[in-house]
């Protein structure tokens, strides 16, 4: 339960990074609300993983997951570039968090 509890808070993390895009600053009320929602949703659920994953692996899973998402959000949303050096680096941190969870009970 503690992983689907990680990969839930990875998604919330994309979630609230690429609504950072649409708050304006935090000055557009209802994009900011729903990113602070993903905020505390995605701190909560990582919260409730790191009961059972330790606390390093738990992070950087965590933030791999978001760094993924929103690298991969940002070319399709956003139109950011999709190069090949672009597209390798995003598979290391998906070999990386696959790597950790392998080696952690």
């Amino acid at each position: 339960m503690a992983w689907l509890y990680l990969l839930i808070a990875g998604l919330f993390e994309i979630a609230w990074a690429i609504g950072l895009k649409y708050t304006d600053g935090f000055t557009r009320l209802v994009p900011s609300a729903i990113t602070v929602a993903a905020m505390i949703a995605s701190v909560y659920f990582l919260a409730l993983a790191l009961r059972s994953i330790p606390i390093g692996t738990g992070y950087a899973v965590w933030t791999g997951i978001g760094a993924v998402g929103v690298a991969i959000l940002g070319m399709v949303l956003f139109d950011e570039p999709r190069t090949v050096l672009r597209i390798l680096s995003i598979l290391l941190i998906v070999a990386g968090i696959v790597g950790l969870k392998l080696v952690t009970a």
